[in-house]
């Protein structure tokens, strides 16, 4: 066998492999949202913004800046051999655009939070929203994915997905803020 096992929850191979020894060494999820509440997100992005931080869609000449705002935070993704990031180099992060858009959070001119987002398959896809710790639990995280769905709503795309590690509660309960549904649980095993 493999050196994980990474099974969605439910399905029988779960008793199986723990009746093999195997062991659950992470979880992780993945949500979907359908027929987004446009009040609901434009809540979100007035929060932020009667906070202080100004919202905005990046541009490539960002680069720089998310590759910074992602380094400071990369230690801070749970790492789990389903849901892991590796951040790169800033040419990595260059490498986004055209293929994602990025939304920012600013705070005066320091890029606070990001998230990250492109169309797959009939979707808007999320893959990965990131907050300084210093302006976490403050409604940041919502506010950049309310602002990416809008905008994403503004194109057509009205279903989004996003998954995460099941360590970073934080970020299920911010996609669950925005109406996002839990729809798959996830196992990984180890021998």
């Amino acid at each position: 066998m493999a050196e994980y096992e990474m099974v969605q929850e439910g399905d029988p191979r779960c008793a199986e492999l723990e009746a093999a020894g195997y062991r659950v060494v992470a979880e992780s999820w993945a949500v979907r949202l359908f027929a987004p509440d446009r009040e609901l997100l434009e809540t979100a992005v007035r929060r932020a913004t009667a906070g202080g931080l100004t919202l905005r869609e990046l541009g490539s000449e960002s680069a720089a800046d998310l590759h910074a705002l992602e380094k400071t935070n990369e230690a801070d993704y749970p790492y789990t051999p389903a849901t892991h990031r590796v951040v790169g180099e800033l040419t990595d992060v260059a490498r986004l655009w055209p293929e994602y858009r990025v939304f920012g959070a600013f705070d005066g001119n320091r890029l606070v939070g990001a998230t990250v987002m492109r169309e797959k398959d009939g979707f808007g896809d999320t893959a990965f929203t990131s907050v300084l710790a210093t302006h976490r639990r403050r409604g940041v995280a919502q506010a950049v994915k309310a602002a990416s769905i809008l905008a994403f709503l503004d194109i057509g795309i009205t279903r989004f997905s996003t998954g995460g590690a099941a360590a970073n509660k934080a970020s299920l309960q911010a996609n669950q803020s925005l109406g996002y549904q839990l729809t798959e649980q996830w196992r990984t095993y180890a021998p």
